[in-house]
């Protein structure tokens, strides 16, 4: 987002040096009780809940050391929130900072001027200041909050939001986890910002060396090595750049704690657990697994589906899973969240009393990107020009947002509703075409298409089940699953040598909102056109994930964009009003990242449609 829209504010945190990254073997016992789990909900007095949220600087004691934090009622993460679906909330949220802050309430569907995002439907909270959010509770499931406001996440803005069913249904449990993730560096977070501007690959230290050159050769051959090394340096990219921010500054924490000292959650042998998984991380994805026990995925992004066993999935930042466990024995279990990059991890303790250790799974290697990754054919790299893949890209004739005539190319223009393909089907591999979506666009793939199927990098080779896309269904159709009348294709942009991510090539300062009509039934396609994953949330409004699973679409408030991919939604335009689409890496976002979407409002209609 452009510096004058988030409010560039002053960080609180301190400078100092870099984090090791923990150990993988945990010898002390911790010294903290495990909690015994979400107990039920007391009814609310006249069906309306209310919480005091008070947001002031703190010191957080981590790791050690001391640094200063922007707590929510004294704490990283912030308390649990919890309503049962059909309740009114009503949250005061009082102002101690010397700066403005906010609270958006991230996958809840509400009104927008109770969205909380400064700029766009509401001012943001000023020092001093109360606001109270109050909404209609019309959904179930695990949900999350956090600031809108300059870089505030990552100094510890955030926290759980849980809403119980109306009545109870679906896989039965007997008790319930929250495991919050998250990550933690001592830099001042706009100091970050203004070392990737400088050196993108500044908290790589995990980039390829002479030794592995070697090592390469005596498996690929010198002729395949040497092309391999000159066709990244033609695309001036690193194939170790997985992440921005990396363990070499960042402390991955589980519900506020470091592995070493690891949070505790109780269990009695032969129970059912259902774990409430939220990734709040700033910059970093998590692979997340419990050694030595199967995990069955039963909720995506608060939404129920069918039921599906795996050994592992990955989560994006502001993803949210809800897996069950079923736990045999009188032992302790890690659940043992690791960093896509590997750079470090996090855990937590699952045991059925005080004072059990778990030992915790070696970290495994660092992945490496490879030119399928990239969307581009390894066969043909010889001739291809590496030179236009470059930072100093020529500009070419465009029809999409990159010259800032339209916020997105409008496919619906192109022909016939019934030229769209059906509803729920996957996206064919696509040639990506002429245009570059932007002069300082880094890289443009060869081609497009669905990735849904894959695991992602430094996931599936080791014999464990992992979760994919293509594998979530909707535990029932939805009743109004219909066929979209236009498609809006946008594509997510940047280079990073630069530093610099937009949509469509252009940073949301300069930008014009994506238009929806009220009522209409649209297909929003993403195409990643860079090396790195984007999370990218609608705020307001569901998305129907398109994966071959027809009426079946999995229905999620956040989708990660993986590299070289095409990816489709659809979309029910039933909330008038502004709304923020955005990559939820926090540093992408405060570049540019970032979109308004603008639902058009019937005529004489002012309200909401709250859909469930």
């Amino acid at each position: 987002m452009s510096l004058s829209r988030r409010h560039f504010l002053k960080a609180s945190a301190a400078l100092g040096a870099v984090v090791s990254v923990p150990p993988t073997l945990r010898t002390n016992p911790p010294v903290n009780a495990p909690e015994p789990g979400l107990t039920p909900l007391t009814r609310a007095p006249n069906g309306i809940r209310e919480y005091e949220l008070t947001i002031a600087e703190a010191t957080l004691r981590l790791d050690g050391r001391s640094a200063r934090a922007t707590t929510i009622n004294g704490s990283v993460p912030g308390p649990i929130l919890r309503f049962r679906e059909g309740e009114q909330a009503v949250i005061r949220v009082h102002n101690t900072l010397s700066e403005d802050t906010s609270i958006h309430w991230h996958g809840i569907i509400l009104p927008p001027e109770m969205d909380g995002v400064p700029g766009l439907s509401f001012p943001g909270i000023r020092p001093g200041e109360t606001f109270e959010y109050r909404f209609a509770v019309n959904q179930a499931g695990t949900y999350w909050y956090h600031s809108h406001s300059g870089l505030q996440e990552q100094l510890g803005h955030y926290g759980a939001l849980i809403i119980e069913p109306a009545e109870r249904t679906g896989p039965a449990y007997d008790r319930e986890h929250v495991l919050v993730l998250s990550d933690w560096t001592f830099e001042n977070p706009y100091r970050v910002l203004s070392r990737l501007k400088k050196q993108p690959d500044a908290y790589n230290y995990q980039r390829r060396t002479v030794a592995d050159f070697f090592r390469d050769v005596g498996r690929d051959g010198f002729a395949a090595t040497v092309s391999d090394r000159w066709m990244w340096a033609g695309m001036r990219m690193n194939p170790t750049d997985i992440a921005d921010v990396t363990g070499a500054t960042y402390s991955y924490l589980l519900n506020g704690q470091v592995a070493d000292t690891p949070w505790i959650g109780q269990f009695s042998p032969g129970e059912r657990v259902l774990l409430r998984v939220i990734n709040a991380a700033a910059g970093s994805y998590f692979d997340v697994r419990v050694p030595g026990l199967p995990m069955t995925v039963v909720q995506v992004s608060g939404q129920p589906v069918e039921p599906i066993e795996t050994d592992e999935f990955r989560i994006a930042i502001a993803e949210t899973y809800d897996v069950i466990v079923q736990i045999p024995d009188d032992r302790a279990y890690a659940v043992y969240a690791e960093a896509m990059d590997r750079s470090g991890f996090t855990a937590a303790t699952l045991a059925p009393r005080q004072g059990m250790v778990v030992q915790l799974p070696p970290r495994r290697k660092r992945p490496l990107l490879t030119m399928a990754d990239m969307g581009m054919d390894h066969s043909a790299m010889g001739g291809m020009d590496h030179g236009a893949m470059g930072h100093e890209m020529p500009p070419r004739a465009s029809s999409t947002a990159a010259n800032n005539e339209h916020a997105g190319h409008d496919m619906g223009a192109m022909g016939a509703v019934s030229a769209l393909r059906a509803p729920g089907t996957l996206p064919a591999e696509t040639p990506h075409g002429a245009d570059t979506h932007g002069v300082g666009n880094a890289m443009v793939p060869m081609t497009t298409k669905s990735r849904l199927a894959e695991p992602g990098a430094g996931l599936g080779a080791d014999g464990r089940r992992v979760l994919l896309y293509s594998d979530l269904r909707a535990a029932a159709p939805y009743p109004e699953f219909r066929a979209p009348t236009r498609e809006i294709e946008i594509h997510l942009t940047g280079n990073m040598e630069r530093f610099t991510w937009a949509i469509d090539g252009v940073p949301y300062d300069q930008a014009v909102p994506i238009e929806f009509t009220f009522g209409e039934r649209l297909r929003l396609t993403m195409v990643n056109d860079t090396m790195m994953n984007h999370p990218m949330h609608l705020h307001g409004m569901w998305m129907e994930l398109e994966n071959g699973q027809g009426d079946r679409s999995p229905r999620i408030h956040t989708i990660n964009v993986k590299p070289a991919e095409r990816v489709s939604l659809l979309v029910t335009a039933d909330a008038p009003g502004r709304w923020a689409f955005h990559c939820h890496v926090l540093y992408h976002m405060e570049v540019g990242m970032f979109r308004e979407v603008r639902v058009s409002a019937p005529t004489g209609h002012e309200g909401h449609h709250d859909a469930p």
